[in-house]
């Protein structure tokens, strides 16, 4: 039975002993719980103060982190400062100057809740020293909450902010941190996010006395270069010389940045990055674009590596969906995902046939007598993977763009290097040594061929290139007549969440155009009308259960596209030209010219390199003539 009485609510507890009043947290308590959703860890801690810096102007931020975080954090700027008033007045909670007159539809600052600076203070010891332009210097220490009186300070223009014994207020937190390891890894991590997103700014930072990164200012140099710079100071060099400049705009949007070539990926997605308005996000719609545009280039094992920033109308962009301000809505997210998906494959078509220089690194290491692993490194243990139940029929119709080909080569067994005829030697134009690819000079093992270019040779895996090759033809005809579908004799009822169901009624055109005809049933159900004729025998339920998922959470049928791009890989890999098989001058350079031609042909449908380029000065090397 509930009661009022005096405007409180008294509910009974659960021993059945007196009632117990609800009443107002203290100020103390309620400082603490804010400061448990905004501070996690010291890199949260970081972050929010790094945040300030950037929006207080400055061009000079330095970081120092001791014990891992929880000794010191310390963080200094030389942005606009704080007048004595202001200092006081920004430890109290939801004080801010990023908002104006209350407006949460035109954010353009990293910050704006007003919540960082109490929240760190409240679990620490705070002390916070700043200077205005013209003005006095200011200190104010707060401790767990409780301030001092703001006294004079002594420091230069800009902000210095020192957080001492973090979450000493709050020792069960302290239990959660990692090892000291650990927690500057993730501080690290934070502070290199913000320095991609504003070259303009210098970054350095200390772990205790010692500097483990130190970024300039990019300020001489145009925007796009400033910032491949910058990434390439974080990322490494070897970013740089395989970034692919991303630069596209639709219905207001702008998405620019650098995105790595498909054979310069890694293990995991921990090398993507990805920004709106300078914020760093980490956001599944957005991720999920990604690997749609790089789908057809990369196994489902494989990332690349990129740093994107979409600039958009901040009315277009929510970011105030969580305290910690990682997370972003968009009112119109299928509009980003089809900018990001076009962007990307934009640049991957205009790369032709390049691969990434990574892939040669990795033949010289090879070559070295101290190189300790097997040849090929992420690309080894190449295998071929069998047709699946059903499909004799279906891929005999799909071998036909690799069939001319590979029928004008004898089987022969894989054997030395077949060198040209001297017929073959009379006919052979050196100017084709200018392609990128160079002029063929024989064959090795039934299986490479080795090409002459005017600084170097090229060996190209002739199976995997030609697999590429007419696994892009098998996509142009898929494109120009549509995805073959097969009417089921039964269709198929799938039960789904009412979410689910909403999501995937809205995309029932689009998955007809890949070949899967949906329709509603009832309440909770869709029926499956027709499926794909490349898929043959599969789970449809599954399929469309995953579907129905993936366009929950990021808004894209990756499950249907994959299976589809799975099989007419598998189908071109049989419709390839075999290794083992000898091929004349002619042929062999046939095929190089039609790499150079073909995007995309630097690497195999599973983002395995198709071929090697040694530079001549490598070579030299490796002999000890340079």
């Amino acid at each position: 039975m509930l009661c009022y009485s005096r405007c409180e609510l008294i509910l009974p507890n659960r021993s059945g002993d007196n009632p117990v009043k609800i009443k107002r947290l203290s100020d103390d308590t309620i400082n603490r719980i804010a400061a448990g959703e905004v501070i996690e860890r010291p890199a949260s801690a970081i972050k929010e103060l790094v945040e300030n810096a950037i929006d207080a102007g400055a061009r000079r931020i330095e970081v120092q982190m001791v014990g891992g975080g929880r000794d010191l954090l310390l963080v200094v700027d030389d942005g606009c400062g704080m007048s004595a008033e202001e200092a006081e007045l920004a430890l109290e909670r939801h004080a801010t100057s990023k908002l104006s007159e209350d407006d949460l539809e035109h954010i353009t600052t990293l910050g704006f809740r007003g919540e960082a600076l109490p929240s760190i203070a409240a679990v620490s010891r705070f002390t916070l020293l700043t200077k205005e332009k013209g003005g006095e210097a200011s200190s104010i220490h707060v401790e767990a909450g409780r301030k001092s009186v703001v006294e004079p300070g002594a420091v230069s223009q800009g902000t210095r902010i020192e957080v001492r014994d973090l979450f000493f207020a709050t020792p069960a937190r302290l239990k959660f941190l990692k090892t000291e390891r650990t927690e500057v890894s993730y501080a690290l991590d934070v502070v290199k996010r913000l320095a991609m997103a504003h070259p303009e700014i210098a970054f350095q930072f200390r772990n205790g006395e010692k500097t483990t990164f130190k970024v300039a200012a990019q300020n001489n140099m145009d925007h796009m270069a400033a910032r491949l710079a910058r990434l390439g100071a974080i990322l490494g060099a070897g970013f740089m010389e395989n970034a692919l400049p991303i630069d596209a705009e639709r219905e207001g949007l702008r998405l620019s940045g650098y995105a790595g070539l498909p054979t310069f990926s890694r293990g995991n997605a921990q090398h993507q990055f990805l920004f709106v308005n300078g914020r760093p996000v980490k956001d599944k719609l957005l991720n999920g674009a990604v690997r749609g545009a790089y789908m057809d280039f990369l196994a489902r094992d494989r990332h690349p590596v990129l740093a994107l920033f979409l600039d958009a109308d901040t009315e277009f962009v929510d970011v105030n969906v969580h305290p910690a301000k990682a997370e972003v809505r968009f009112q119109d997210a299928a509009l980003v995902r089809s900018l990001i998906v076009g962007a990307l494959r934009s640049a991957l078509g205009a790369a032709g046939h390049r691969a990434s220089t990574s892939v040669s690194d990795t033949a010289m290491a090879a070559m070295r007598p101290h190189y300790g692993g097997g040849a090929g490194g992420a690309f080894a243990n190449r295998e071929r993977p069998e047709l699946p139940r059903g499909m004799a029929s279906t891929a005999f119709a799909f071998q036909s763009p690799g069939a001319a080909f590979d029928q004008q080569f004898p089987l022969q067994e894989a054997g030395e290097m077949v060198a040209p005829s001297a017929r073959e030697a009379d006919e052979v134009d050196l100017s084709a040594e200018a392609f990128p690819l160079g002029a063929a000079r024989g064959q090795v093992h039934g299986t490479y061929i080795v090409s002459q270019t005017t600084d170097g040779i090229v060996i190209t895996d002739q199976h995997a290139a030609h697999e590429r090759l007419v696994y892009e033809k098998m996509k142009g005809t898929m494109d120009a007549r549509g995805v073959a579908r097969q009417v089921l004799l039964m269709p198929e009822v799938v039960d789904l969440e009412d979410e689910a169901l909403g999501h995937l009624t809205t995309r029932f055109d689009e998955l007809a155009q890949l070949g899967l005809v949906l329709e509603p049933f009832g309440q909770g159900a869709v029926i499956v009308r027709e499926v794909p004729a490349l898929l043959g025998d599969t789970d449809i339920a599954g399929l469309v259960r995953d579907l129905a998922d993936e366009l929950v959470e990021m808004d894209q049928a990756l499950s249907l596209k994959e299976k589809l791009s799975d099989v007419c890989s598998t189908m071109a890999c049989h419709g390839s030209v075999r290794a083992g098989r000898r091929l004349n001058t002619r042929e062999m350079n046939a095929l190089l010219r039609e790499m150079e031609a073909t995007p995309h042909s630097g690497q195999c449908n599973h983002g395995r390199p198709t071929y090697v380029e040694l530079k001549l000065k490598d070579i030299e090397k490796l002999f000890g003539r340079r």
